[in-house]
Parts: C-alpha cells; sequence; structure tokens
C-alpha cells in the first residue's frame, strides 16, 4: 500500500509539472506583442499564406505607430508632415501627440505662406511680361504724337497744252491727199483766172 501510494504522489507531481509547463507555454504564445517589432516577428512565424501574413502586418502596424530605435526608444513617421518624431513608447502618449498636432498645424501655415508666395511671384512675372509687350508700341505712339505735322503742299493744276495740228507731210506719193488738194487749189486759180471776167459780166446784165 505504501509502495502505491508513492507511485500515485510521483504520478501526480509528474502531471502537474508538466500541465504547468503547457500552461507557460501557451502564455508565452498567447501573450499581448509589446511593439511593433514583435507583433511582425509572431506574423512572420504563424502565417499560414502571403495573405494571411499582409493581413497580419497590416494589423501590427494600425496597432503600432512607433518603431524601435537602435539606440533605445521608439520614433514616429508623420507622414502628412514628411517628418519623424521621437517618442517614449511604441505609440505616442497625449502629450507627445498633442506636440505632433502642433508642428502639422505650423507645417500647414508654413505650407500656405509658400503657396501664396509662388502665386504672387508668378503673377508678378506675368504684369512684366504683360509691361514689356506693352512698352514698344507706347514708345512708338508716343514719337508719332511729337512729331510736327508736315504742311501740306500746294498742287497746281497743270492743263494739257493743245496739241499743234501737224500738217500733213506731202513730199510722198504724188497721188497723196497733199497733191490732191494742190491740184483742186491750182484749178479753182485757173478758173478764176480764165473765167473770172464772164461770171461777173453775166451777174451784171
Amino acid at each position: 500500500m505504501a509502495g502505491a501510494r508513492r507511485l500515485l504522489a510521483g504520478f501526480a507531481i509528474a502531471c502537474g509539472m508538466v500541465l504547468a509547463s503547457s500552461h507557460a507555454n501557451a502564455g508565452w504564445w498567447s501573450r499581448t506583442p509589446a511593439d511593433f517589432e514583435e507583433c511582425a516577428a509572431s506574423v512572420e512565424k504563424n502565417a499560414t499564406s502571403a495573405e494571411d501574413k499582409g493581413q497580419r502586418l497590416t494589423a501590427c502596424e494600425a496597432k503600432f505607430a512607433g518603431r524601435r530605435n537602435p539606440g533605445g526608444g521608439y520614433t514616429y513617421y508623420d507622414f502628412m508632415q514628411n517628418r519623424h518624431f521621437d517618442i517614449a513608447g511604441p505609440n505616442p502618449t497625449a502629450e507627445e501627440q498633442k506636440h505632433i498636432d502642433e508642428q502639422y498645424a505650423a507645417y500647414l501655415k508654413d505650407q500656405r505662406r509658400g503657396i501664396i508666395a509662388a502665386a504672387f511671384f508668378r503673377k508678378q512675372q506675368e504684369v512684366e511680361q504683360a509691361r514689356a509687350t506693352v512698352k514698344p508700341n507706347a514708345g512708338s505712339s508716343n514719337v508719332r504724337l511729337t512729331t510736327t505735322p508736315k504742311t501740306a503742299e500746294k498742287h497746281v493744276a497743270v492743263l494739257p497744252r493743245p496739241r499743234p495740228k501737224i500738217a500733213p507731210h506731202c513730199e510722198e506719193a504724188f497721188f497723196s491727199t497733199c497733191s490732191w488738194s494742190r491740184i483742186s487749189t491750182g484749178v479753182r486759180d485757173l478758173k478764176k483766172a480764165l473765167f473770172g471776167s464772164f461770171v461777173r459780166k453775166d451777174e451784171r446784165s
């Protein structure tokens, strides 16, 4: 009987040790990761597929904003400002988040100021270009205004001179116009010389 009790007691102790060890292992694997790096390591170990791994890593990124610094502590990257902030833990505290928000407000103010300055500079360039294109025209108009008006020249109307009548050249052919006119003139003169006296006597009688 005593030996049986000893065997039962030893078996109970062994079972207790096994149960304690299993509970310890279960607690180790089921405990919540402390930061992003632990979460990512757990994903690498327990992911069943590439899709499952991507989903779990996305959950880790949403849960932990900070990343470990090599020298200790954590850093938070704000993509809206493209800037890193040093934080104490894996996620920024309320005070740290307030500081990040204030820096973001100042960043937006600087951005607006830069946009306004760029727009003003661009507008100034457009005005200067417009003035440069207008200056040559304005100069030419001023020159036209300052020039003395030209006196109107008096134009004397020149009347066309009558063309002199040119007597026909009568030294060409014998039966030309000049020849016939001379013959007819000579015949009239001959009639007057021969019959002029008879014509006058008939008119008197």
